[in-house]
């Protein structure tokens, strides 16, 4: 039987920590503008179910721009320009494939997620304005568990980590039994210290398919709805 996120982290949510920091982003929700909605917090989880996971990315916290977030990281939704990071991932991706890649107008990255790629935050939620404004209130602690869960039970998983911050995060993944591709992070500030060039995406496909697994189409619907 095929394992769910239920079993592996289900048991989490009982944690004292846990029912804390939801607390805590539901008391905040009533002072001020909070991303992504409630119904969306969990939205890596329910776009990529356990058994599926084949790549896992890393982001920091949730977009703190109106409309933005939308529980998967690096990705918006549709209609809200592209960030300036994503925009770097689609350049990387045309340097790797080349005009097989074409750069979408769009940001929604759940055709990724539909494929196994989880889309995981360090933290769930954010203030407006405020970026790491929910640090430190215990979804790193849920995040970690997250990763550790992965790197377990899974096999062949490829990690992608972008910045020291999602590198440090994952220091303990079994490079014996998972990939793990390190870059800088594709923020405007660092991504021509090695993000550019880094190949991650065809090493990625090829690892895949070195271990009879499908590869991941990169390729962005031109409907963002698709």
């Amino acid at each position: 039987m095929e394992l769910t996120w239920h079993d592996v982290i289900g048991s989490e949510k009982s944690q004292p920590y846990f029912a804390e920091v939801m607390r805590f982003q539901k008391e905040r929700r009533r002072a001020a503008q909070v991303f992504p909605p409630e119904r969306e917090i969990f939205s890596a989880f329910s776009s990529t179910p356990f058994s599926q996971v084949k790549v896992v990315i890393i982001g920091q916290d949730p977009y703190h721009g109106p409309g933005q977030a939308n529980g998967l990281c690096f990705s918006v939704n549709p209609g809200i320009p592209v960030p300036p990071s994503l925009k770097n991932i689609y350049l990387e991706l045309r340097e790797e494939y080349g005009p097989e890649f074409q750069i979408p107008s769009h940001g929604c990255l759940t055709s990724w997620a539909r494929q196994g790629v989880f889309l995981l935050n360090n933290t769930l939620t954010v203030e407006q304005g405020r970026p790491k404004s929910h640090f430190g209130k215990g979804w790193e602690i849920f995040t970690d568990h997250v990763i550790a869960r992965i790197n377990e039970c899974t096999e062949h998983t490829v990690f992608m980590l972008w910045g020291s911050p999602a590198q440090s995060k994952c220091r303990t993944v079994d490079t014996s039994r998972h990939l793990v591709l390190k870059a800088p992070h594709p923020s405007p500030l660092s991504a021509y210290r090695g993000f550019f060039g880094c190949g991650h995406f065809r090493a990625c496909n090829a690892y895949l398919e070195s271990w009879g697994r499908t590869p991941i189409d990169w390729r962005l619907p031109l409907d963002p709805a698709v």
